[in-house]
């Protein structure tokens, strides 16, 4: 077992997307936004669904129930957009809502399930619980350097 995390590092950020709960780590969390339509960007995945001037920075929206396939999204007063800041790569994230900041203690913390060849569970990193709730951990920087979305590189191009 791992005994160099901080407090820090087990606190995560909960949201809903459809009807399941999901959690990313507060450490990559800028800011929350409400909603607003991005300026749509042709030939795009359908996930990312445009860009946005976030002061000055040009910020990629992806839609999270889009890419994970969890039925067509529906924009109301409780979506939000996570703006999330990665390697020093500044990216929005639409979900349903946002839940709170939890802190898991590790008995709290089980291993992400098998999920066979598809890839899908490459980014879920486990379960946690909290009373009755489950949330799917996320590993947010894997998840945005995926090749699917390509939004965040491991390497430097030489100039």
């Amino acid at each position: 077992m791992d005994t160099s995390t901080t407090p820090q590092d087990n606190e995560v950020l909960s949201f809903r997307l459809a009807k399941e709960e999901y959690a990313i780590s507060i450490l990559k969390v800028q800011e929350i936004r409400g909603y607003e339509e991005p300026t749509l960007l042709p030939s795009a995945p359908a996930c990312i669904k445009g860009i946005q001037n976030l002061r000055g920075s040009i910020v990629p929206i992806v839609d999270m129930r889009i890419l994970f396939n969890l039925g067509e999204p529906v924009y109301d007063q409780f979506t939000v957009v996570i703006v999330l800041n990665i390697k020093n790569h500044v990216i929005g994230m639409v979900v349903d809502s946002v839940s709170d900041v939890v802190t898991l203690a590790d008995d709290q913390v089980r291993p992400a399930p098998e999920m066979g060849s598809t890839g899908d569970g490459d980014y879920i990193t486990g379960l946690g619980t909290v009373g009755e709730r489950m949330l799917i951990l996320l590993d947010i920087d894997r998840l945005m350097s995926s090749e699917q979305l390509g939004l965040i590189t491991n390497t430097q191009k030489a100039a």
